[in-house]
């Protein structure tokens, strides 16, 4: 982008003027963009060769994080999600962020995991000296399975076997999925080295699929925050350095107590899960990887942790990620598509960068919310438009009574109501 990804005062403008600002700098032409988001990118008759008994579509909002530099390039990085605050809030930490360099990311493999389920094996120690000494062989069986893959400098790479007891092998083939997230892929694998593998380790065969607990494709983010960027324009009594300690006490709270770690990680999964859906991608397998990730000490823990550093916070975040630019979904949504090229997404690993910095992002405004205002002041504040809506509130009356809501305190429906009522007998 041409002029990065700081837009002030964007959340100002109306949604016209949005799409035009973001035309310009994106040089995505605005046609396409305002036809994509206006229709939802979807229409009933393409979605209903996607999934069985359609009966039409189902929208929701699509937003952009601002402010984000990751590894020395500003970014746009595109959301889905129906919760207030979530784009905000990441937009806020990033900018929190970028003045001291932004997010640094890294993929530290990117490798997905084809299992086969072998059962009733007699022998098991002489079944897997046999698999070992037939992985050429097996990987050969396996690199036929996906041609194609191959010739674009991926396809199988390894193999393992582990012995799980009462009788069970499971061997993986570990493959390179190149640019897409690779589950038909891996699966093919899976169903061609099977029947041998089954022949050479003398038992049964049973199941032939991927794992979506990718711990072998895993994106590694970090990013260090200066304490005077978290208390900038907050007008909050805490100081900087009050702040970066209640942030660290709130992580080693994670690390300590997996009830504070399930919603630790659901803040980071606010962030990865809307770029995930955003770009037409399986949020379901990216939560299963990641909470499997989370808990495979075998005790439930933090996917980030945050430390003090001298007069800075710093966060780790390292999860799996396993995301495509190419297949499913992707080949029919038109606004995943956009949403791609919005991002200046350049392959699957660039992606999965991409949204685990977002997911840091999400995860800091969260600790930092709850460390000064508490998470709710700020979160209902944005959410009273949404409950000015549903009280019934059109054009600018959702703004008056947005207003009021917030100038109360109380974000209900019922007081939207009463707003509502009052604004339109003056």
């Amino acid at each position: 982008m041409s002029e990065g990804s700081r837009f002030p005062g964007f959340h100002r403008l109306d949604l016209e003027q949005r799409r035009q600002l973001v035309a310009a700098r994106t040089g995505i032409r605005l046609e396409r963009l305002t036809g994509a988001l206006t229709s939802g990118g979807l229409s009933a008759e393409a979605a209903d060769k996607v999934v069985e008994n359609v009966l039409g579509v189902y929208g929701l909002p699509f937003g952009l994080v601002l402010n984000l530099r990751l590894n020395g390039r500003d970014r746009l990085a595109p959301m889905v999600v129906e919760e207030p605050s979530v784009i905000a809030a990441a937009s806020n930490a990033a900018k929190m962020v970028r003045a001291a360099g932004g997010f640094h990311a890294r993929m530290l493999d990117e490798l997905m995991v084809s299992q086969v389920q072998l059962f009733d094996v007699p022998e098991p120690a002489g079944a897997v000296a046999r698999l070992e000494a037939a992985q050429a062989e097996l990987l050969a069986l396996a690199a036929s399975a996906v041609p194609g893959l191959c010739e674009r400098g991926g396809g199988p790479r390894e193999l393992e076997i582990r012995v799980l007891g009462e009788g069970y092998l499971v061997v993986h083939v570990l493959v390179d999925c190149r640019d897409a997230m690779g589950a038909n892929l891996v699966n093919g694998v899976a169903e061609a080295i099977g029947p041998r593998a089954a022949e050479l380790a003398g038992g049964k065969l049973g199941l032939r699929i991927l794992s979506n607990l990718a711990d072998r494709r895993r994106v590694h983010v970090s990013c260090r925050v200066r304490a005077e960027e978290l208390t900038r324009g907050s007008g909050q009594s805490p100081s900087g350095l009050d702040v970066i300690d209640a942030i660290a006490q709130a992580s080693r709270f994670a690390e300590l107590d997996p009830y504070r770690a399930a919603t630790h990680n659901k803040g980071i999964m606010n962030g990865v899960d809307a770029v995930v859906l955003a770009t037409g991608n399986d949020f379901r397998a990216v939560e299963a990887g990641a909470h499997a990730y989370a808990a495979r000490s075998g005790h439930y823990a933090p996917l980030a942790v945050w430390r003090r550093d001298g007069d800075a916070l710093v966060g780790v975040l390292e999860l799996p990620l396993a995301l495509g630019v190419v297949g499913g979904t992707l080949r029919v949504h038109p606004l995943a598509q956009l949403a791609l090229e919005l991002g200046e997404v350049g392959s699957a690993s660039d992606l999965a960068m991409l949204a685990a910095a977002v997911g840091l992002a999400s995860n800091l405004a969260a600790l930092r919310a709850l460390a000064t205002e508490g998470i709710q002041r700020g979160h209902m504040g944005l959410h009273a438009r949404s409950v000015a809506t549903a009280a019934g509130a059109q054009g600018a009356e959702v703004e008056a009574v947005a207003a009021a809501l917030r100038e109360t305190g109380t974000v209900t429906l019922e007081e939207a109501r009463r707003q509502l009522t009052l604004l339109r007998e003056r």
